[in-house]
């Protein structure tokens, strides 16, 4: 991916952070995915009933699904804060889902700049995928 499109999308993750539902733990995330070349943007929205709620990579892959998409190209995750907002263990599977070992996660503060880059392989070692099934 070049500079320019991970620039594009590490701003759409912070654009998007600022509309997420986070009224409990005013936590707010964004996520921005590339498919096929087409951006796919999500945040979480969380639920009076705790474990209702969305995080931002499953509401930006629930887009990408919606619209047809079934492999991840990029990801940029932003969160409050200059502190890299890692994706949790259910959404690194998520990731893994839909995208490889290869795949690099991108962590941006609330304005868009990096703080940290990680390939899914590192953050989900020895992981299981759809090819372990097939």
């Amino acid at each position: 991916m070049d500079f320019i499109m991970s620039d594009e999308l590490d701003r759409a993750a912070a654009e998007i952070r600022k509309r997420a539902y986070a009224p409990y733990s005013r936590f707010q995330v964004g996520a921005a995915l590339i498919c096929d070349g087409q951006v796919h943007v999500g945040c979480n929205v969380e639920n009076a009933a705790y474990p209702q709620g969305n995080c931002a990579e499953a509401s930006a892959i629930a887009a990408m699904v919606a619209s047809g998409g079934r492999r991840i190209d990029a990801i940029a995750i932003a969160g409050p804060g200059q502190v890299a907002c890692t994706p949790c263990g259910g959404c690194r599977q998520r990731l893994r889902e839909f995208g490889q070992p290869d795949l690099v996660v991108r962590m941006v503060d609330e304005d868009g700049r990096l703080v940290m880059a990680r390939t899914l392989g590192e953050l989900l070692p020895d992981s299981f995928g759809p090819e372990h099934l097939g």
